[in-house]
């Protein structure tokens, strides 16, 4: 493995921005608005990436139909928790046989899962001339038995000037050993609907084009649509999309995808019905020691074809990390040789 070029820098000054981005602080939120989006980051409740439906495309007017983007949960790895379950917070036990986490043995290796319980942030602003950028972190409190507290969770949001997109990154910095330790998350989010009222089809780059009656009712996350990359080749692009509606008037608008820019580090990825479409996708899942850190970088946001999709991507491809000052933002990542 070799350091890969740097894929892209912005710096102050290297783009004309058109008009400044707006950011306004409160005691509960981050907002930002750019020429072509408005986000929210929340600092309190239900915490990490963008909150809620306030992802706005101000093109088309559409907002996002799920739960939040980019939202970070748990550090786990293979194997199940049973023989240990009367030890463990209820928080972190891991129940699987079921619809909503299927058959495969999983279990946490530290938690809480951040978004639900971690209750608030402290959302890091960076403000540069065509660019705002919100860092997050959190240590983890809560171990399994035998496995320490303390590894940090660092999430960077890149809001660029005129795109109608962001740019992510999730890492870890670990203080466990694993021999396969991974992230879960929802990327690009979970999709709430009443019987396809929200979306059209979704798209998964490993898989195709999927109609919206396909998630009519619920199914675990093996039955269909699952990506592991013990078992499925890995695709030249991951993309997770959906193609939003108006449950209103039926009127169709753009896709909003999650793109992991390298493949590679994509464990496992769901996409399956539990009374909404779950998103959940797992970086990570190789052998990690104390001290050591793992990431993956994407870019999540509108786009009015899988084309546009493709290409955006394959203009930052293989990135895993994303560094942000004042001056600019970079992404880079290794490259297989």
């Amino acid at each position: 493995m070799r350091l890969l070029l740097v894929l892209l820098v912005l710096s102050a000054g290297s783009v004309a921005a058109a008009e400044p981005i707006q950011v306004t602080e409160t005691d509960q939120r981050v907002i930002i608005e750019t020429s072509a989006l408005k986000a929210e980051i929340n600092k309190q409740g239900y915490v990490t990436g963008v909150y809620r439906q306030t992802f706005v495309d101000k093109a088309t007017g559409f907002r996002d139909a799920g739960f939040g983007l980019d939202i970070a949960d748990w550090i786990m790895e293979p194997g199940s928790d049973e023989a240990y379950r009367d030890r463990l917070d209820e928080e972190l036990i891991y129940r699987f046989g079921n619809l909503y986490h299927g058959n495969r043995p999983k279990r946490s290796i530290e938690g809480p899962q951040i978004c639900t319980q971690a209750k608030v942030m402290q959302p890091h602003v960076i403000r540069g001339d065509d660019f705002v950028a919100v860092r997050q972190q959190f240590r983890y409190r809560t171990a399994a038995p035998g496995k320490k507290t303390g590894s940090l969770w660092t999430q960077w949001l890149v809001f660029p000037q005129g795109k109608r997109y962001f740019i992510s990154m999730d890492r870890i910095d670990a203080v466990n050993d694993s021999d396969a330790m991974f992230l879960r998350l929802d990327m690009p989010g979970h999709i709430r609907h009443s019987g396809g009222d929200t979306f059209e089809e979704v798209y998964l780059s490993y898989h195709g084009t999927i109609p919206s009656s396909e998630f009519a009712e619920d199914f675990a996350p093996e039955a269909k649509f699952n990506y592991r990359r013990d078992s499925n080749r890995v695709p030249e692009r991951f993309i997770r999309a959906y193609r939003l509606r108006d449950p209103e008037t039926g009127r169709l608008g753009p896709w909003l995808a999650g793109m992991t820019l390298d493949p590679d580090v994509v464990h496992e990825a769901w996409c399956h019905q539990r009374g909404y479409v779950c998103m959940i996708e797992e970086i990570g899942g190789r052998p990690v020691k104390a001290g050591e850190s793992f990431s993956a970088a994407f870019i999540v946001g509108y786009f009015d074809s899988i084309d546009d999709m493709r290409r955006v991507y394959d203009a930052h491809r293989g990135a895993t990390s994303l560094e942000v000052t004042a001056e600019g933002w970079t992404l880079s990542g290794p490259e297989a040789e």
